[in-house]
């Protein structure tokens, strides 16, 4: 487990983008073998929480109940003659898109340091999108359905998870000015009749995915126990780590 001074400060690393997605995934899984590498019966140290935030070029990813049963013809379907990817992830939920104009945060954590069942780590990503969209005048909750949402067909934020041993990966996904078209070609997250919306068809104009993206970071860290503070990983630190990955 980290020890509380290790946990006073969430590192917020961003990816400046919009980047493919592999170079974010290969990042988390880095962070997540960290994690697991400390755990019992190792007694190396336990890194601090961390969330990636990130703005990616076009891809549709389905979740891990998914993976396998999306035929071929609908694969190249969803790459839309070269201008998105396809990719099977670890998450929960269902096929989704990201691309330029949406925020994904990968928070990764160890749930027993911060005192947090998956339920209410679920409950605290909610809390924290309903509280972004509210420094920009939007009113959104949750409904029966996963994800945040602005009316019950309107859905601005999809939730999808993953917990290995307790630590975290994958996340969110909130559409700040998202071309919302990339939705209308999938029924998304499985749920018929529903639309996705964005901070910008909300009537909030010129927000960039960055700037949204600190604002969920300091909601999430003001939902953590244990978290103090915020630090934001410097760009030229996020190339070190990068280069130690591999990512290109």
């Amino acid at each position: 487990m980290a020890s509380p001074a290790r946990a006073r400060v969430l590192r917020h690393i961003h990816l400046p983008g919009p980047i493919p997605y592999q170079r974010a995934a290969s990042l988390q899984e880095h962070l997540v073998s960290r994690f697991l590498a400390s755990k019992p019966p190792s007694i190396a140290p336990a890194p601090g929480p961390h969330v990636i935030t990130a703005e990616f070029t076009p891809v549709y990813t389905c979740g891990r109940r998914e993976i396998g049963n999306v035929s071929e013809h609908q694969q190249d379907y969803l790459r839309a003659n070269g201008r998105a990817d396809f990719v099977e992830a670890m998450r929960g939920g269902q096929t989704t898109f990201h691309g330029p104009g949406q925020l994904v945060a990968y928070p990764i954590v160890d749930l027993r340091t911060h005192k947090l069942s998956p339920r209410c780590y679920v409950g605290m990503l909610e809390k924290s999108l309903i509280a972004t969209c509210a420094k920009y005048g939007i009113k959104a909750m949750t409904t029966e359905n996963t994800g945040v949402w602005t009316s019950e067909d309107d859905k601005i934020a999809a939730i999808g998870v993953h917990m290995r041993r307790n630590i975290t990966s994958h996340g969110i996904g909130l559409n700040v000015d998202t071309d919302l078209w990339w939705f209308d070609r999938i029924v998304a997250c499985g749920l018929e009749g529903k639309r996705a919306t964005s901070v910008e068809k909300m009537g909030v104009d010129g927000e960039s995915v960055e700037s949204v993206g600190k604002i969920f970071v300091e909601e999430v860290a003001a939902r953590l126990e244990g978290v103090e503070a915020v630090g934001t990983v410097h760009q030229k630190e996020v190339r070190r780590i990068l280069e130690e990955v591999d990512v290109r």
